[in-house]
């Protein structure tokens, strides 16, 4: 039988969704803004934004199939699998933040 999940956590896993989508928007952003040379991208940043969602891609499966392995709720499988994803847009979000800030300033 499936635990009932406190409401709370909805509230959590909806708002990290949230910003893993904005972050994945401002990534977008800064990238094709450096295809267009408004800003000079790093060496390879071109072919780095294809190979990184594999991996995060991947590793989002393994933690959400041994999260349903482990019975866990919905909820639980659902942040397993965001984990990889966000954690990745919230890095490179920064990344690129932190190098546009150096070319404009």
């Amino acid at each position: 039988m499936i635990r009932p999940t406190p409401v709370l956590q909805y509230w959590k896993l909806g708002f990290a969704f949230w910003r893993m989508n904005a972050e994945a928007q401002a990534i977008i952003m800064m990238r094709m803004a450096g295809m267009a040379g408004l800003w000079q991208l790093a060496p390879g940043e071109s072919a780095r934004m294809v190979s990184e969602k594999q991996e995060a891609f991947a590793r989002s499966m393994v933690q959400a199939g041994t999260a349903v392995l482990q019975g866990k709720r919905p909820d639980q499988v659902a942040s397993a699998a965001l984990g990889p994803l966000g954690r990745k847009t919230s890095g490179n979000s920064r990344r690129l933040g932190r190098a546009l800030r150096r070319q404009m300033f």
